[in-house]
């Protein structure tokens, strides 16, 4: 669990269409991570919704009557709780955000992330932002010229997929207007392509116009997943594939569960990512990975 919470002050409406808002305190905001240095988070939840969400996991910690992707706890006092660690805390990289989306729908209005980030910055810290969110544009004020770096997610840029596996989120164009807006704004800029959707997004022309759009964006560092089997990820994807596509449900269960067909699907992906990569004269902007 990355962070402690405390004090649920009960639901109410609010944030996108649907979605129980509660606010709780946290004790830490500022947490150790394997991703970076640190990883900070506002909020637990997310209201994007995206159905292979890996920060599911968090239901495990702080459990909650309604699904991943309808409920958002709105950690009030992180602002505070940052202030008084970073009395102590050795500045380095932090990776905002690690378990939810730290510019989804609600902190157009609580702004935590915001200031969040202006305090790190001011304290000397790198602040490394990857989201699905169009609102990060509000914050490019902050990042410009800074130690930070302004990233998005993209599973897909097939705008209907991004409906149906992302339904929350920003559009693929508004995401890539983010990067074409931080570019010429002169922020370093980074991709995530990922996990990317086997028999969806993940064919070699898929691969090849993900790379080609990276080229085109002069995008500063990309990264590459796969669909990974991690806690909870399984029963949401799988329900989807039922109701929308039931003839990859057995094909997605076999490259996540079955270890000799995951590895030779692995390799074949990282075929395919090197070759793009290669093509588009970006091997050495990859800074990662699938495993």
């Amino acid at each position: 669990m990355d962070e402690s919470e405390t004090g649920a002050r009960g639901p109410r409406a609010g944030g996108a269409a649907g979605v129980v808002i509660r606010e709780v305190t946290c004790r830490t905001i500022l947490n150790r991570t394997r991703i970076s240095d640190y990883s900070l988070n506002c909020y637990t939840g997310c209201a994007h919704g995206c159905v292979y969400c890996y920060a599911r996991f968090m239901q495990r910690f702080h459990p909650h009557p309604e699904p991943w992707g309808a409920f958002v706890d709105v950690k009030i006092n992180a602002v505070e709780a940052l202030k008084r660690q970073l009395r102590r805390a050795r500045p380095g990289e932090v990776f905002v955000s690690s378990a939810c989306d730290g510019w989804q729908p609600i902190e157009a209005e609580r702004e935590l992330t915001r200031e969040c980030c202006r305090l790190l910055l001011d304290g000397g810290f790198r602040v490394s932002v990857l989201t699905k969110s169009a609102l990060v544009e509000r914050d490019l004020d902050l990042f410009v010229g800074r130690s930070a770096r302004v990233g998005v997610t993209l599973t897909t840029l097939d705008e209907d997929l991004r409906k149906v596996w992302e339904p929350g989120s920003s559009s693929v164009e508004e995401r890539l207007g983010v990067l074409a807006g931080a570019r010429k704004a002169g922020a370093e800029t980074s991709i995530m392509f990922g996990p990317l959707l086997p028999h969806l997004s993940d064919d070699a022309s898929s691969i090849d116009e993900m790379f080609q759009t990276a080229a085109d964006l002069w995008v500063d560092t990309i990264w590459v997943d796969a669909l990974n089997p991690r806690p909870k990820v399984w029963p949401s994807v799988a329900a989807l594939l039922r109701r929308r596509f039931p003839d990859l449900l057995e094909p997605y269960r076999s490259v996540l569960y079955h270890p000799n067909a995951r590895r030779e699907y692995l390799d074949r992906l990282h075929g395919r990512m090197t070759r793009a990569a290669k093509k588009h004269a970006l091997s050495d902007r990859v800074r990662g990975a699938f495993e």
